[in-house]
């Protein structure tokens, strides 16, 4: 386990040193955001909309005592949408999809050798492979549960309309009151640290990848195994810590 932090570390440190050419650099980060956000936006929207109006209805089908004020299940949605739904399921979404992609990739150019041939080259291959995937990450992945926040809630509105257990005067009343704009900064930090867990573990997966095509995709499925554990871990933390 030790040997392998030390990896992991280390290769953290080659992929942030100073890069020889910023402009090649800064097309890779502008690559990988596109790759990252807007490859990713569709299966977040719908995601973030089924899992609000899941949300709602189930806290409805709960709120059976006459003296629970119907507009409690705006409140208790929203607060589980901002805190928990958008930032970690989406997170451990993106993780099978934006992880696995990561790590197949680099993977695929380690066991063709073109990892090696651009280190001939004098290229730094962590800091050109690694660093905009990491940025990309960091970047991305808090505009997306953004996103998320903003469709669950509305997710949540719909569901009231269409089912009526909830008057959604009720439930945009409930959504309302009370809020605390901590519970957003808990969920971007979340945001910025899933970010950096998936592109970082699962970029050190496909480093170290050796072997052929059987090789390639274990080190995907390690790479999304141990990232959804550790997206898991520190969302316990952050939760610990902030709240």
């Amino acid at each position: 386990m030790f040997h392998s932090l030390g990896k992991y570390i280390l290769l953290l440190h080659l992929s942030f040193r100073k890069p020889e050419k910023f402009k090649v650099y800064w097309t890779e980060v502008m690559r990988e955001m596109v790759s990252v956000g807007i490859g990713s936006l569709g299966i977040i929207s719908i995601i973030s909309l089924f899992i609000g109006a899941a949300t709602t209805i189930q806290v409805a089908f709960q709120l059976s005592s006459p003296l629970v004020p119907r507009s409690i299940a705006g409140s208790i949605a929203r607060d589980s949408t901002i805190l928990e739904f958008s930032p970690t399921i989406s997170s451990l979404v993106l993780a099978g999809r934006v992880g696995s992609s990561i790590a197949s990739q680099i993977g695929t150019m380690r066991v063709t050798e073109q990892i090696d041939a651009l280190e001939i080259m004098g290229v730094n291959a962590p800091g050109y492979l690694i660093a905009p995937k990491i940025i990309a990450g960091m970047t991305m992945v808090p505009l997306l549960v953004i996103v998320s926040i903003a469709l669950g809630i509305t997710g949540g509105w719909i569901a009231c309309v269409v089912s009526g257990d909830v008057s959604p005067a009720d439930y945009i009343s409930g959504v309302h009151s009370d809020f605390d704009g901590l519970t957003v900064r808990v969920a971007l930090v979340k945001a910025v640290v899933f970010g950096f867990i998936i592109a970082s573990i699962c970029a050190y997966q496909g480093f170290y990848t050796s072997g052929g095509a059987l090789e390639v995709g274990q080190s995907a499925t390690k790479g999304v195994v141990y990232s959804c554990v550790m997206i898991l871990f520190a969302d316990l933390v952050i939760t610990r810590l902030m709240l």
